[in-house]
């Protein structure tokens, strides 16, 4: 078995689609039915459906998932991840293992894999 594409739950997928084009930089390769977003990352597919994440909260360790992004430049992800606007919400538990949340409440966190 294989992970075929991850699914993040967002209220209005068209909308979010900024964020994860605009910040995190994925490549948008269809828009289906006005409503489901289809992007890549790093060679994984991802796929913004509508749907509601289970419940907002105020920190990573307490989401129900999250997603790790790897970075071989952790300081310079970071960094360009601000210049397009990302605000990092803290660490879990490293300053390694830097942490954000989309505007719809889906956690994610940003490591370097060498260091983690």
């Amino acid at each position: 078995m294989k992970f075929g594409h991850i699914e993040i739950f967002v209220p209005e997928p068209l909308k979010a689609m900024a964020f994860y084009q605009d910040i995190l930089m994925c490549d948008v390769e269809a828009v289906q039915h006005e409503q489901f977003v289809w992007l890549q990352l790093g060679g994984q597919t991802i796929l913004l459906r509508p749907g509601q994440p289970k419940q907002a909260v105020d920190a990573y360790e307490k989401a129900s998932s999250g997603f790790v992004l790897y970075t071989d430049n952790i300081e310079q992800t970071k960094r360009l991840l601000q210049e397009r606007g990302l605000q990092f919400r803290g660490t879990d538990g490293s300053d390694t293992c830097l942490t954000f949340s989309d505007p719809d409440g889906n956690w994610f966190q940003l490591v370097d894999p060498s260091g983690h």
